[in-house]
This record gives structure tokens, C-alpha cells and sequence, in this order.
């Protein structure tokens, strides 16, 4: 489990690892970023409380590298991925395990099963599960069980990830999708299974929020120039709105320069973009959000283009090769 600054959550996600109904030898191994936030404490509490926790010092702090580092340290043959803001149920660790077992897979995982304490987080776990939101990959929405292009988190075989040689570490985020990609690309299987459901706590605030996705976006633009040919169409669609929104806002504002000088003002009809959008969020909040209560409809009305415009934001960008270059100046 790779951690920085996140002093909320670890407790839970790491209580949730020890309380595995697994009947085999288990260790946890964290891997600690540089946290300035009590989390560099708070880890090495519990490692003094349980010697199965082994603290690794990540000097990078990037997710990849954390990941790597506790492959590396690692003493199973069985590595299961786990994130600080997620909570394994007990029976997790087994029942994928029997399925690496039963299919042969490399990797096996289930659903990112988002869920909120505040109405906030609740519309955000709302969007997640919804194929408005984050575009209906099975691991959000749900699916059969059977091979797939990549699934949430991740149990798997050791030998699988030293064959394709662990994670990408210039890949700061969506680093599982081009680990998948590239088992996938040497003969090995992702298995989706609905029965393993990991619950997630999403962003908390608005701020947060548009953080992460925008970072989300902007590296899954990179790993879509990168790999062209392996990217459906939905990951397009929130760049192409954004593209569209903007250049139809700059359109109208042209429209109501042409009307103050007199012109005929047909650049308006550019306004015609963004009104579709907001009636695309109105009608997506009353599908799925009405029977949510008045509190989570009316955020999802502010998360559901937060996550859009964020995301898509981000992609434009990394399409454009700037992925690298913007990570490095804001640490992510």
C-alpha cells in the first residue's frame, strides 16, 4: 500500500488488510512517502503494534514507485494491491485468491465501490457508479465475471509482475490500466469478478475533487497519445466537450461583440454548446440523482461537471505531451 499524506484514512484501510479471513501467511508492506502530515506517525504506530507491518521508505512518493518498492521487498508469491482510501472486506484476499487459482489469471480485481459519509461524498460516489460519470467500466458499474481491460486495485501473481517488469514509474497515475495493457499484451489474463467489491472513500471537497481528476485526466491524455490504438471512445468524450464548451463560450462572447458593433450577432449560436451541456448535468442529476435526497442531487448538479471539466481539461493536456512537465512542478 503506497501512502503519503493521508493520515484519515490509513487506520481504516490498514485494519481492513489485518482483518483478512486469508488462512496463509500475510505481510503488509507500506510504502511511506515524504507526509507532513502525521501519517509518517501514525504507520509507524501501527508497525510497532503488529509485526506483520513492514514500513518502506518511498523517497519518491509517487504511486508507482511505491508499488514497485513493495513488490521488490515482497515475500509472497500472491501481491495484493491496496489503496489508503479503500477498505477491504474480510473476505477479499481469499476469494481472489481462489480465483487466480480457478481462472489462471495474472491479475484478478472487482469493483471500486465508492462510498460517502457527507452528502458531498455521496454525490461523488454517486458519479463514479454511474456511466455519466467516470464512462461505465465494468469496475465502477458492475459487469459479468470474465476477462477484462483492467480492474480496480488488483491481486496478483508475483511472477506476472516481474515478466513485464513491475510498474511503469513514469506513469504517475492510471500506472494499473498500462501494467494490465501490457499483461495483457504477453499472454496473461485480467479477470473481472463482481464478487470482490472494495469499498472507496471518495474526495471530500470540491478542491480535492477537481485535483484528482484533473491529474486523472492529464495522465490518461499521455497514455492515450502514447498508445493510440488501445483507448475506446469514451475516454475522449470529456476532452471533446471541453473543447466544445470552450470554443462555444468564446463564440457567444464574439456573438455579443458583433451585436454591440452593430453586426448581424450570429456567432451567439456558439452558446448553443455550453447550454446543451448544463441540460445534459440537469437531465443526469434527475435520472440518477432525484431519488438520492435534495442534498446529494443538488451537489451532483456541481460534481458531475467538476469531474467532466477536470478530467477532460486534463487529458487536452497530456495529449499534448504536457503530462510530465505539469506533474513536475505540482509534485503529482
Amino acid at each position: 500500500m503506497p501512502v503519503l499524506n493521508d493520515v484519515s484514512h490509513v487506520r481504516q484501510a490498514v485494519e481492513s488488510i489485518l482483518a483478512q479471513d486469508y488462512a496463509g501467511p500475510v505481510e503488509v508492506l507500506i510504502a511511506l512517502g515524504p507526509s507532513i502530515d502525521g501519517t509518517t506517525e501514525l504507520v509507524e504506530d501501527l508497525a510497532s503494534r503488529d509485526e506483520r507491518i513492514r514500513v518502506l521508505d518511498n523517497e519518491v512518493g509517487s504511486t508507482p514507485a511505491g508499488l514497485n518498492l513493495g513488490i521488490r521487498a515482497a515475500r509472497f508469491p500472491v501481491v495484493v494491491r491496496v489503496d489508503s482510501h479503500s477498505m477491504l472486506p474480510v473476505d477479499y484476499t481469499r476469494i481472489a485468491v481462489d480465483a487466480l487459482a480457478r481462472t489462471g489469471a495474472d491479475n484478478v480485481g472487482g469493483l471500486m465501490d465508492a462510498k460517502g459519509e457527507t452528502p458531498f461524498e455521496r454525490a461523488v460516489a454517486l458519479a463514479y457508479t454511474t456511466k455519466v460519470g467516470l464512462g461505465g467500466s465494468a469496475f465502477h458499474v458492475g459487469g459479468a465475471e470474465g476477462p477484462a481491460e483492467t480492474v480496480y486495485l488488483g491481486v496478483f501473481r508475483r511472477d506476472a509482475l516481474e515478466r513485464v517488469g513491475l510498474f511503469d514509474e513514469t506513469v504517475k497515475r492510471g500506472q494499473d490500466w498500462e501494467l494490465n495493457r501490457r499483461l495483457r499484451e504477453t499472454g496473461g489474463t485480467v479477470w473481472f469478478t463482481p464478487s470482490l467489491a472494495v469499498t472507496y472513500r471518495p474526495r471530500s471537497s470540491v478542491e480535492r475533487l477537481a485535483r484528482q481528476m484533473f491529474s486523472t485526466g492529464l495522465w490518461r491524455g499521455e497514455l492515450a497519445r502514447r498508445f493510440p490504438s488501445a483507448n475506446g471512445i469514451r475516454y475522449f468524450i470529456p476532452p471533446l466537450m471541453v473543447v466544445g464548451v470552450v470554443l462555444g463560450t468564446l463564440l457567444g462572447i464574439g456573438g455579443i461583440v458583433q451585436a454591440a458593433l452593430g453586426a448581424s450577432p450570429w456567432l451567439l449560436l456558439g452558446f448553443a454548446i455550453p447550454l446543451v451541456y448544463a441540460l445534459f448535468v440537469v437531465v443526469a442529476t434527475l435520472a440518477y440523482a432525484r431519488g438520492a435526497g435534495p442534498g446529494v442531487a443538488s451537489r451532483f448538479l456541481v460534481v458531475l461537471p467538476c469531474i467532466h471539466v477536470a478530467w477532460g481539461a486534463g487529458f487536452v493536456l497530456g495529449y499534448l505531451s504536457l503530462a510530465r512537465n505539469i506533474a513536475s512542478h505540482t509534485g503529482r
